[in-house]
């Protein structure tokens, strides 16, 4: 299925975005840029951890899809940078330093880190880098241990405590646990994982509609007021993705958490005039915020990918194939742009997108999903 679409996503990413980011999106004097112009000029600001992990991924998953370009050096560029340059003397990382790599926030965001532990994985298992990397992601999980750890479930956001707690780093922290576990490395990488799972699937899922939150009080129910009300439905999609590869990977059956999370997703998330997944709406699925983030149409495209391949029923794979065409089209649009490889951000409601920068970070979402789309087209 999707054979065409998957030959359309090769190409890009193989002659026109992997290697603009490198050539372009690459400081030759260290780390990665945090955003190139539409024009291809690259923009100078200060370096988010986030970016430079995200990147190193990124081009390491490059490399397994068999782009011949310098993909190890592309990822060890990135790798030696926010090694060197963001580690903090406690052994968490911090979060923002300048262009020259000296610090400008010391804070250890626990988003942050769990794209620390997420690319450390990638890196470790593709042969990049000479300093062990799985001693570097063990000390840092002893660490976020020992000054994070949640009372019951999952991990806190500081020390001393900030409330309200975020579904987002959780997500991202059972991600990169299970990176590690794919590949064969359980120690203490499945137990974590575990525990994050059962936080999302027994504490953060609204029992009503079958959809996951953003902000919660330090006993993981639902924040007061409005924040507590919010659903972004790309977080549905990418949730009930690591729900169904947790189960594949962990034993653990939360396949019918995942289709719910999926349907919540599909059914209140999706523009009627775009056919884009919005950004936010709220606990009944009314929207709040129009707007539609590249990120969250690769979540739709891989989530659905992902679940066309696992069922066995004629109808429902239909359904699902159909959604990952729409999905791949909505996301078809934001790479409509002069200078291919690059990309938009955001679709307004009004029909427009909003003219800026290229965002280094959507890289990894796109990638995410295109190793996917490459496998269910069966050209990887």
């Amino acid at each position: 299925m999707l054979e065409a679409e998957a030959y359309w996503a090769r190409e890009w990413l193989f002659d026109a975005a992997l290697p603009l980011w490198w050539q372009v999106g690459a400081d030759p004097a260290g780390g990665y840029y945090e955003k190139i112009a539409l024009n291809g000029v690259p923009v100078t600001a200060p370096r988010r951890l986030r970016v430079q992990t995200r990147q190193t991924y990124a081009f390491i998953e490059g490399g397994r899809l068999g782009w011949h370009g310098p993909w190890r050096e592309a990822a060890a560029h990135g790798l030696f940078y926010f090694m060197s340059h963001f580690r903090r003397p406690d052994g968490l990382y911090r979060c923002l330093v300048a262009a020259d790599g000296s610090p400008l926030a010391d804070t250890a965001d626990l988003y942050d880190q769990a794209f620390v532990l997420f690319a450390l994985a990638h890196a470790h298992f593709a042969g990049i880098g000479n300093t062990d990397l799985l001693v570097a992601a063990r000390g840092l999980l002893a660490e976020l241990k020992a000054q994070r750890a949640h009372p019951e479930f999952g991990f806190e956001e500081a020390m001393p405590r900030i409330l309200p707690l975020r579904s987002n780093p959780q997500m991202h922290l059972l991600e990169a646990q299970l990176a590690w576990v794919a590949k064969g490395v359980r120690e203490p990488f499945e137990e974590i994982g575990r525990t994050i799972l059962e936080l999302g699937a027994n504490r953060l899922i609204d029992p009503q509609t079958g959809a996951i939150g953003e902000y919660y009080d330090g006993d993981w129910h639902f924040a007061e007021g409005e924040p507590g009300a919010v659903r972004e439905p790309g977080h549905q999609f990418e949730w009930a993705y690591l729900f169904r590869h947790a189960s594949d990977l962990l034993g653990v059956d939360h396949r019918a958490a995942a289709l719910r999370l999926y349907s919540f997703g599909t059914r209140f998330g999706i523009a009627q005039d775009r056919r884009a997944v919005i950004f936010a709406v709220n606990a009944s699925g009314t929207p709040t915020d129009p707007r539609a983030r590249l990120w969250a149409q690769t979540e739709r495209l891989r989530t659905a990918l992902v679940f066309a391949a696992a069922t066995s029923d004629a109808e429902a794979r239909d359904a699902f194939v159909a959604d990952a065409h729409e999905a791949f089209e909505v996301l078809k649009a934001y790479l409509d742009v002069p200078v291919a490889g690059l990309w938009r951000d955001q679709w307004l409601a009004d029909g427009s997108f909003l003219e800026e920068p290229a965002p280094a970070s959507s890289f990894y979402h796109i990638l995410s999903a295109f190793v996917v789309l490459l496998k269910a087209g069966s050209i990887t």
